[in-house]
């Protein structure tokens, strides 16, 4: 295992520890007040400076993400709120939905609300507010690297309606500032099923400054109702109370392999003084073709989205108009696979 910019063997690490969650590893709790209340976390520290949060009470989504202490990922002002609060009428996901690093947009529904086959949807469906079964948290050893894996089950279905099932895997180990999400999603009907799923990936202060960039790949670029500029996609900027959303469609030029995102900070907070950090966001273009890029700079709303998508965010009706969505017939599946790596460059010391 390299950690600490050394290589360690199992017996020298456990030689120097009474456990190795002194290090780091998973642990489970649960939340205990106001709308947070009966919430489950799995919390995740990799021993190299980043901390997770995921959340078996909202689909194994990731809320808290931090790296050496300081924030990632941009939160939403509801916390993690419980799903039993969950509203799936028009925009009511707003008010319960976590932020965090990753929600869940899916399974059948993404985007705006929409009338569809099974009858009206709310804002981005339903996975970011359906609890997991089948969860397990466990830490295994293989040779001398400790694996991390958190997984479990989320379904949406309904009688006389669709039937899908989602598998999540989320691993990575011990010294390492990355993660691995595997999902695969099974129609477990009878009849095909639309299928629209969006990786709602929420990054915020203070990875984002005047000073970050945003690296994007190879793509077809449009805004949302608008002729946008694609430098724009390329920036950021200071709050702004005044600021509107925009949404801007990357469709990926190369469809096979492992797309990739990315998002620099010359200058993350790094104790008593600063290193110049890359966050890459990697996922599977063939079954992920389009990157949805949500800018917010506004003032508590500060937050960029960088959404894999197989997509738009329009609703199911305006997908049906483009030739859409995607379908997954009885008893066919599809494996969604995406990976999160972090980087410090260098670092700056200051006295």
């Amino acid at each position: 295992m390299r950690l600490y910019g050394k290589d360690w063997t199992r017996r020298e690490l456990e030689a120097r520890v009474g456990r190795m969650s002194q290090i780091g590893g998973v642990r489970r709790m649960t939340l205990s007040e106001g709308k947070e209340a009966g919430v489950e976390l799995i919390r995740v520290a990799t021993g190299a400076g980043l901390t997770l949060d995921i959340v078996p009470s909202k689909g194994l989504d990731i809320s808290r993400a931090e790296l050496w202490g300081a924030p990632l990922s941009w939160r939403s002002a509801a916390g993690d709120a419980n799903p039993a609060y969950y509203d799936a009428a028009g925009t009511g996901w707003l008010r319960t939905a976590s932020g965090g690093l990753l929600m869940t947009c899916g399974l059948t529904h993404a985007g705006s609300p929409s009338e569809t086959p099974g009858g009206q949807q709310g804002l981005h469906g339903r996975a970011h507010h359906t609890p997991a079964s089948q969860v397990a948290a466990r830490e295994e050893w293989v040779g001398d690297e400790l694996v991390w894996r958190v997984e479990g089950t989320i379904e949406e279905n309904a009688l006389f309606g669709a039937n899908l099932r989602l598998h999540r895997r989320i691993s990575g180990r011990l010294g390492a500032n990355e993660i691995h999400i595997e999902d695969r999603v099974e129609n477990l009907g009878f009849s095909p099923s639309p299928h629209m799923m969006l990786y709602h990936f929420n990054f915020g202060f203070p990875l984002l400054d005047e000073n970050a960039s945003i690296i994007l790949p190879p793509a077809v670029t449009s805004e949302r109702g608008e002729a946008g500029h694609a430098a724009d996609c390329a920036r950021w900027e200071r709050p702004d109370p005044n600021a509107k959303e925009r949404v801007f469609y990357h469709e990926l030029d190369d469809r096979d392999g492992m797309a990739e995102a990315c998002v620099r900070q010359p200058a993350f907070p790094a104790g008593p003084g600063a290193a110049a950090v890359s966050v890459k966001l990697r996922w599977s273009a063939d079954t992920l073709p389009r990157l949805v890029q949500w800018r917010m700079p506004g003032a508590g709303a500060h937050v960029l989205g960088l959404e894999p998508a197989n997509c738009r965010v329009e609703g199911y009706e305006a997908e049906v108009r483009e030739g859409g969505p995607v379908m997954l017939a009885p008893g066919a599946w599809v494996t969604h696979r995406l990976e999160l790596k972090i980087a410090a460059e260098r670092a700056m010391i200051e006295e």
